[in-house]
């Protein structure tokens, strides 16, 4: 285990989900950091998020695993219905078989949950300093050291600088320089509702999708039951990115007036409606300059279609702690061994998210036929060796 107290700091732009768990694997292998976040305080907005084996892996790498499992809802299977005809295409089991293939379970968390587990982690430990309205808005560098350039006017030294700040990234804005995120014109509307308010035939415990033309819903149960997340996404050629702005129900109703009364009356169920238009960026191979390294949506961005976003951020930071432990001299190694690592499998997840979007989440006709077909031809163990890619390992390339 590398121990660098005396050194200088890892800093560490952006304390979401990714930049947190960067800093508390940093710490494990005795690495100090300091966490810039230009909010005034450390939280996440958002509601459920889920989670595959892959994002346990990475918690038990971390040393939150117990943690963690202790706000999860554990989901028996992963749904698929036709929002046209309300029937079941198919559906995964995530139980026995599922847990022993993959060592690990699938589960659903709310995301400040998740996030307050990496802060109280981070809050424990004096490797860690966090500082909150710290945008960094850009850095210099030299052979020694690099210095983040604060939105204050304050400057702040350390022996690498991450990128864990986002789809709106500042530090990739000098890394990469491939200007603003490409907006898919897919909106996405969120509402968590108590769970005795969601109609009791689809209180169950799977992660559902419904699928139809150009529209999709799920849902799924959160907080020990008490609640229920509720996504739905429709196309409406949304031109510019918008995050949180609240919307009336008639609004998110526009894009489901075709699909099936069942369907629609879920979204009924919904209130305090707020709407982002998704966004994400193509895969690159420029994640390093220097001493400075990408992590998390700023390096991958990608739409939600595959649910890991969060489970990437993570195993992100697994690899990037485990190579700055095994090359504690060599930065340029360490980093460069980090980005070859993880920027194929990050950009397979990029490109299939938006493939999963179109073929299975999205068409219409003949083309939702096929899928239907097709995906009610696989058996459960058919998916399994289909996500072994994805599932078997924490991101140290196993």
């Amino acid at each position: 285990m590398t121990t660098n107290t005396g050194a200088r700091p890892v800093l560490i732009a952006g304390g979401g989900i990714g930049g947190l768990a960067a800093a508390v694997g940093l710490a494990r292998k005795g690495i100090r950091s300091i966490v810039l976040e230009k909010a005034s305080a450390l939280g996440e907005i958002g509601a459920g998020i889920q989670l595959g084996p892959n994002a346990f892996h990475a918690f038990d790498y971390l040393g939150v695993g117990e943690a963690a499992r202790g706000m999860a809802v554990y989901v028996d299977q992963l749904r698929l219905m036709d929002a046209l005809t309300a029937e079941e295409i198919t559906h995964i089991d995530l139980r026995e078989a599922f847990r022993s293939r993959f060592k690990n379970p699938y589960a659903v968390v709310h995301r400040g949950d998740l996030h307050g587990v990496f802060l109280k982690t981070c809050q424990a430990n004096d490797l860690i300093e966090l500082r909150v309205n710290s945008e960094v808005v850009g850095y210099d560098q030299d052979g020694s050291s690099v210095t983040a350039r604060l939105a204050s006017g304050d400057a702040v030294t350390g022996s690498l600088l991450i990128g864990a700040d986002g789809l709106w990234s500042n530090i990739r804005k000098k890394v990469v320089n491939d200007g603003a995120p490409r907006v898919s014109g897919h909106t996405t509307y969120r509402s968590v509702i108590p769970t005795e308010q969601m109609p009791e035939d689809l209180r169950w415990n799977a992660a559902t999708l419904w699928a139809g033309p150009k529209c999709h819903i799920v849902h799924y149960p959160l907080s020990g039951w008490k609640v229920f997340n509720l996504v739905v996404t429709y196309h409406n050629d949304a031109p510019e990115p918008v995050a949180g702005k609240p919307v009336s129900e008639d609004e998110v109703m526009k894009g489901f007036h075709h699909v099936h009364p069942r369907a629609q009356n879920i979204i009924r169920h919904g209130k305090d409606w707020k709407l982002w238009v998704l966004c994400d960026r193509d895969p690159v191979e420029t994640w390093i300059d220097g001493r400075v390294a990408l992590l998390g949506d700023a390096a991958h961005p990608m739409m939600q279609y595959f649910a890991q976003g969060a489970c990437m951020a993570l195993e992100d930071a697994v690899c990037l702690s485990h190579m700055l432990d095994k090359y504690p001299n060599d930065h340029a190694t360490a980093l460069e061994v980090y980005r070859k690592q993880r920027m194929v499998r990050t950009a397979r997840v990029q490109l299939q998210s938006r493939a999963i979007g179109e073929h299975i989440y999205h068409p219409a006709g003949a083309h939702a036929v096929l899928r239907n077909e097709i995906m009610r031809a696989k058996s459960s163990e058919d998916y399994y060796d289909h996500l072994a890619w994805l599932y078997g390992g924490t991101g140290l390339g196993e």
